[in-house]
């Protein structure tokens, strides 16, 4: 495969109906990179990834992922595929070896035995191995679903939303193994709601309305969004969000624990609003860099065509 892409795919789109959930998107993913692609309930993300992987047709754009057309060689991608759904998929009836042997059995995997316990070491299933999935805690029934989705050793891993509703420890357990995959060469896709997440990726695409708002390496998106922040504290501090939300020139006003973070475009005016109103309620006010997450908020409103991109 003679590019730097694992996927690289334009003008991607897909209609149901008269619907269009997601909008003729550009989409390029370095090969052993962590893409997060990050958006709202009804962004278009799992709709992408399900065209990536061949499991739904597009309707329209061209590409390739792991060097093969998306559109006509959709069985051979996902041969190279892993894909970890949203939801649970494996059998709760089953132990954790029973269901990597069902699914070694599904690839027609040679050394059946070999792989499966070598998996099980991998990522420290063994001594669980005889333990029926539907009792394990959701951390360990995504380190199952993670090992069943690498089991064939495939060159791409599509990850849609896999820590939703899994402790913080957890979360970053699986994080750790996402980046011992790429170093190994894997590259990964990873759908996530967290900010956190999204800022151990190499790279970030949001999507909002099946439109690609931002694209580039945490940072760049920052930078270029281009949106100032100012902290509020005090006495009451919650107590003036809805007064701060009708000010002019601020476009989001959000608690973080003891503060608030006010963002806005209009770097003069938006000061020339915040100065007298701190002093007026004797509150402390900091400009300070903004956050991903202040960003991609900020980007929620805006039109497609004033996207970020990089």
């Amino acid at each position: 495969m003679n590019t730097p892409w694992a996927i690289d795919v334009k003008g991607l789109t897909k209609k149901f109906g008269s619907t269009t959930v997601v909008n003729g998107i550009e989409l390029q993913v370095k090969q052993g990179g962590v893409f997060g692609f990050l958006g709202p309930n009804g962004s278009g993300k799992t709709t992408t990834i399900r065209m990536l992987c061949g499991l739904l047709t597009p309707d329209g754009g061209s590409g390739q992922c792991l060097g093969l057309d998306v559109i006509t060689q959709s069985r051979e991608i996902k041969k190279q595929c892993g894909y970890m759904t949203q939801k649970f998929s494996l059998y709760d009836d089953l132990n954790i070896e029973e269901n990597l042997d069902f699914v070694a059995m599904i690839y027609g995997m040679d050394k059946r035995k070999e792989r499966v316990q070598k998996a099980l070491q991998d990522l420290g299933l063994y001594e669980r191995r005889k333990q029926l999935v539907e009792t394990l805690s959701g951390g360990w029934k995504q380190r199952v679903a993670l090992s069943c989705a690498i089991l064939h050793q495939p060159k791409l891993l599509l990850l849609d939303e896999p820590t939703a509703g899994v402790d913080p420890k957890a979360r970053r357990e699986f994080w750790d193994h996402v980046h011992d995959l790429s170093q190994q060469g894997i590259t990964t896709l990873v759908a996530t709601h967290y900010m956190d997440e999204a800022e151990r990726c190499t790279d970030l695409a949001y999507i909002a309305y099946g439109n690609i708002l931002a694209r580039g390496t945490p940072q760049h998106i920052v930078q270029e969004a281009k949106l100032y922040t100012w902290q509020l504290t005090g006495k009451n501090i919650q107590n003036y969000i809805s007064v701060l939300r009708q000010l002019p020139t601020l476009d989001q006003v959000g608690s973080f624990g003891d503060a608030l973070h006010v963002s806005g475009y209009e770097h003069d005016k938006m000061a020339e609003t915040l100065q007298p109103f701190a002093t007026a309620h004797e509150l402390q006010l900091t400009e300070i860099p903004p956050r991903l997450e202040d960003v991609f908020i900020a980007l929620i409103k805006v039109e497609p065509k004033e996207a970020v991109h990089g």
